[in-house]
């Protein structure tokens, strides 16, 4: 063992934690980010009900804890040393025709 703790991590959590490695691991930048970054997430979820396409999201998931795992994958696969780079984060959450995850990360 390396010291480290190891957390239990629930079913669905490793699951999402997984789908977002695959997908991240398709884009890792060829020069890992040294300096600050700013990320933009946009979190497009299925439309259901009487919601209309680009319409905000103000119920589950939180916005905070679902890109919280996204950047530590991001972390993880290399995009940048450490996720306290990120010195302007720009998070929103939408009812979407076409559901996933736009996602742009950019040196300041």
């Amino acid at each position: 063992m390396d010291g480290k703790p190891v957390f239990y991590e629930p079913p669905e959590l490793k699951a999402a934690r997984a789908k977002l490695m695959a997908h991240l691991g398709q884009h890792v930048p060829a020069r890992k980010y040294t300096g600050a970054v700013r990320l933009t997430v946009k979190w497009c979820f299925p439309i259901t009900g009487k919601h209309v396409d680009g319409e905000y999201k103000y119920t589950s998931p939180d916005a905070g804890n679902s890109n919280k795992l996204l950047e530590d994958c991001m972390e993880d696969l290399g995009y940048y040393k450490n996720d306290a780079q990120i010195a302007s984060l720009i998070v929103e959450k939408f009812w979407a025709k076409l559901p996933g995850i736009y996602i742009k990360i950019e040196e300041l």
